[in-house]
């Protein structure tokens, strides 16, 4: 790909507020030059890491991440807590401890059945997944093979976005938390969140072995 277009990558990745996947912007580019214009998602990867690298040796405060499937710019985790002081956004998306458990049981063992929901959490889930849904962090995936068939629910592109991950496999595993936590470049806030989605998720799965151990 010819260098000009690293900084049409970059422009159209600064103009989202969402992410912009490979495919969106190789769309963007052949629109404007043309259909013969010949560009692989794998030459805007190489693009973006070339943009990093320009960053990096500037030592500018953002960079571009992947996140959800996409590309967008990003501050450097340094910079999160100077961000954080200013911002109210967070506390305001917030979520309450029943709905982080909710999520949690979600992204881990999607696509499940509110009734299987309800039935690791003990209590009734109909208000938490409402919530759910509002804030568009999980959604209806279709419906069980089984009597009544009950909705299935699974885990959205914003609930990459907000957690900051890029696919579903980059959710660290419960052997895997440990070595998280104690990484100096981890997000102070993302922490606190992930901390309480990750306890949740080993707690279910204890009570899940426990369970299969008395039958």
């Amino acid at each position: 790909m010819d260098k000009i277009y690293n900084s049409v990558v970059e422009a159209l990745i600064f103009s989202s507020e969402d992410p912009l996947s490979a495919y969106d912007i190789i769309k963007a580019v052949q629109g404007i030059d043309g259909e013969d214009i010949k560009i692989a998602p794998e030459e805007i990867e190489q693009c973006i890491e070339e943009l990093n690298a320009v960053y990096n040796e500037q030592k500018f405060s953002f960079r571009i991440k992947k996140i959800a499937n996409g590309f967008l710019f990003a501050t450097r985790p340094e910079y999160a807590k100077y961000l954080g002081y200013l911002s109210s956004e967070k506390s305001k998306r917030r979520l309450s401890h029943a709905a982080l458990e909710t999520l949690a049981i979600v992204a881990y063992k999607q696509p499940i059945t509110k009734p299987h929901i309800e039935s690791i959490r003990g209590v009734n889930s109909d208000y938490i997944l409402n919530t759910l849904l509002e804030k568009k962090l999980i959604t209806i995936s279709g419906r069980a093979e089984t009597i009544g068939r009950p909705l299935l629910y699974a885990t959205t592109d914003e609930f990459l976005k907000y957690f900051g991950l890029y696919k579903l496999s980059d959710l660290p595993k419960p052997r895997e938390i440990e070595e998280i936590m104690k990484d100096e470049d981890f997000i102070e806030q993302k922490q606190k969140i992930l901390m309480n989605l990750f306890e949740e998720a080993i707690d279910n799965q204890n009570i899940e072995t426990n369970d299969n151990t008395t039958e």
